[in-house]
């Protein structure tokens, strides 16, 4: 096992929790935010075990998922949106929980978590399907065109699944507010997605042909 990769993980896996825990119960005013707790551990608990699967079985595509710094100005940008849209959105969601202003029925937070661990599974997948995935836009040395399984209906699985991920999370959480706000990840993703084309256009053999074979990029039939 690689020690050194392993450290990197531990590190950003008990930061993104710790981060994401402060944004939650500090806005709410208490521990008491039970949606929170679902969250977390729907959110975290699968992250864990991923983590420890991919370091046993393929440590180069977990390192390569550590590697979240973008070296496209384009893709600073949409790295930038993201995280001031989550930030936002987990904020009010916890402001939500404190002062009322519009609450959901319960059973709505557990179809959304029912729904956020479907996208999880895809997400899995994608990774198992596609050994190229990174965390930043590149066309890496001796890349191919993976267009079997989910990428012979979408284009961008991954996204696919980012999507349900993202719009799911306000919801577990409780907050119609905050499901407004996630919906900005539509048009970002947009965005990078185009870039990401571009790059692949330009500098993966045969992706061009893909794109004619596979018409759609994130939702069948629809987008």
């Amino acid at each position: 096992m690689d020690s050194i990769l392993f450290r990197q993980a531990l590190i950003k896996f008990f930061a993104g929790l710790l981060i994401v825990g402060l944004l939650l119960f500090i806005p709410a005013g208490s521990f008491a935010y039970w949606q929170a707790w679902l969250l977390i551990g729907i959110l975290f608990i699968p992250m864990f075990t991923a983590g420890l699967v991919m370091m046993k079985k393929s440590p180069d595509l977990l390192r390569k998922r550590l590697n979240v710094k973008e070296e496209q100005n384009e893709q600073k940008k949409v790295v930038l949106l993201s995280g001031l849209m989550f930030l936002a959105a987990f904020i009010v969601a916890g402001l939500n929980f404190r002062f009322k202003w519009i609450t959901l029925p319960d059973g709505i937070s557990y179809a959304a978590a029912a729904v956020f661990l479907i996208a999880y599974v895809l997400y899995a997948e994608v990774l198992r399907e596609n050994a190229y995935l990174s965390r930043t836009v590149e066309v890496q040395e001796n890349q191919k065109v993976v267009d079997t399984g989910l990428y012979g209906i979408v284009r961008h699985p991954m996204y696919m699944s980012t999507l349900l991920l993202f719009l799911s999370m306000p919801l577990v959480l409780g907050s119609v507010i905050s499901f407004v706000i996630l919906l900005l990840y539509i048009p970002i993703i947009n965005k990078r997605i185009r870039n990401e084309e571009q790059v692949l256009e330009e500098g993966l053999e045969g992706y061009t042909d893909y794109e004619k074979r596979v018409r759609y990029r994130v939702i069948p039939f629809v987008w």
